[in-house]
């Protein structure tokens, strides 16, 4: 049999191979499975092995971390009218740092808000530029809030 790629000829060679022969691939090949196996095994370990529990109690970090920086820079806005605002932000940061402290085994929380809140303002144009974070972070967090079982339900899914 041969074959034509632009022009150049290469000739398919078809052989059968016998029982004997194929063990040694046979072989070869579980190898390979248990190599692949044993290195997403090793890179799951060195990762932490993060569970359904942690990733949500990153997630209610950084919704804790949103609502400080929005009550934060509400507040600073120095508008009586959005005094309450801040408030209400400020209660739903606490919230979120109360339910994170239920579904963690971590007891440093307080730094992992501050980690929390150093990415989020490295996102923003200045102390006020709050329409990023309100874009990535009012519904998910709302929604967090409302019903975290069914956060949990999703990082369960997502850390099988």
């Amino acid at each position: 049999m041969s074959v034509c790629w632009h022009g150049v000829k290469a000739h398919l060679v078809t052989t059968k191979i016998n029982h004997k022969e194929r063990e040694p691939i046979k072989w070869f090949v579980n190898g390979l499975l248990l190599t692949a196996i044993l290195a997403t095994t090793s890179a799951f370990a060195k990762s932490g092995g993060k569970t359904a529990e942690q990733g949500l109690t990153r997630e209610l970090m950084d919704c804790a971390a949103y609502y400080q920086i929005a009550s934060e820079a509400v507040a600073a806005a120095n508008v009586p009218q959005m005094q309450n605002v801040a408030q209400k932000l400020a209660g739903q940061s606490q919230q979120a740092q109360t339910l994170a402290a239920k579904y963690s085994q971590d007891a440093d929380l307080a730094e992992e808000l501050k980690q929390a809140q150093a990415r989020q303002v490295m996102t923003m144009k200045d102390a006020r530029d709050l329409r990023g974070l309100m874009a990535r972070y009012q519904t998910s967090c709302k929604q967090v809030l409302a019903d975290p079982q069914q956060r949990l339900q999703y990082w369960i899914m997502a850390t099988m």
